[in-house]
């Protein structure tokens, strides 16, 4: 694997080789076994989005991979002042082993890619965001001991989260339920894969529907970065797409429930459902760290 730009690019044996790889770095980190598959490679990592989990996670992951990573914002680069993306791909590729991005546009990541000659891992786009997903995929794996045959429940907005929990889950044999109000719906490329896979796929605006006998309950934030400005409308659209008892009464009783935080507790998920979950939830953000780690030996070691 040279890169990780997106959920549709992985095959379903590159993302299980990816978990699996993932469970035994953290077998390893628990146990104090070193793995030091990055021993002298450098990770620059582009922040044009601030970054909480992204950040500690990926700059912790390569320092315990015996690598080091370099933290880049938009006001420390050139490519923040008009510099063009293939210019700066030319040059960090001389500099560095690999390049971790997190930005607006799928387009900047996959410009990365055709002028650079370096590993590139998508951190977050608009469009995207495989590394939350793989640790999504990780977590849901670790409580059921399968991902074949569960049914994700996904509530809230056609974002990238939803784009990407669909590819992910649907490839590794899940059953994906999907609710999100009309003009929230993931974009064309997203359902005509979906498609593909007949009745595994469920999209509709009813919220009790989608969680019917779900095995994992998932929600985002109704408003993310870069949205503030459409806050109030959005919040209008999405009134009462939320995790609650009365939606995780429709689920399977031992259902999970996940989020991939920040979570804003009274609005897509309610505080007695989100500390109810609490353990998963943070194994979850932990399993960033994990998850990361796999992608980042994959495709940095060479």
């Amino acid at each position: 694997m040279k890169h990780l730009l997106k959920m549709l690019d992985l095959t379903t044996e590159e993302i299980i080789d990816l978990l699996n790889l993932a469970d035994q770095l953290k077998y390893e980190l628990k146990h104090g076994i070193e793995h030091y598959h990055l021993r002298g490679k450098t990770l620059g990592m582009i922040f044009e989005k601030s970054s909480t989990r992204t950040r500690v996670s990926f700059e912790t992951g390569m320092y315990q991979l015996g690598g080091h990573a370099l933290f880049l914002s938009s006001k420390d680069l050139q490519i923040g002042r008009g510099e063009a993306v293939q210019d700066t791909a030319r040059v960090l590729s001389r500099y560095l082993d690999g390049i971790m991005i997190r930005t607006f546009e799928q387009s900047e990541v996959e410009a990365l890619v055709e002028y650079g000659s370096i590993p590139i891992i998508n951190g977050l786009t608009d469009f995207s965001h495989p590394c939350q997903i793989l640790a999504d995929l990780m977590t849901i794996r670790e409580y059921k001991g399968t991902l074949e045959g569960l049914k994700m429940c996904f509530i809230g907005d056609g974002n990238n989260m939803m784009n990407s929990l669909i590819v992910g889950c649907l490839k590794t044999g899940m059953q994906v339920a999907v609710a999100c109000p009309e003009g929230y719906r993931p974009p064309q490329v997203i359902l005509d894969f979906a498609a593909e896979y007949g009745d595994k796929f469920f999209m509709t605006d009813k919220l009790m529907e989608a969680a019917v006998d779900a095995d994992v309950v998932i929600t985002d934030v109704w408003t993310s970065m870069g949205q503030e400005e459409e806050r109030a409308a959005r919040e209008a659209a999405f009134a009462g797409y939320q995790i609650n008892a009365e939606l995780m009464a429709k689920a399977h009783s031992d259902a999970l429930v996940l989020h991939c935080l920040p979570a804003h507790r009274g609005e897509e998920i309610t505080a007695d459902v989100f500390e109810a979950h609490a353990a998963e939830i943070f194994d979850e953000a932990e399993n960033r760290l994990h998850a990361q780690k796999a992608v980042l030996v994959r495709t940095m070691k060479g």
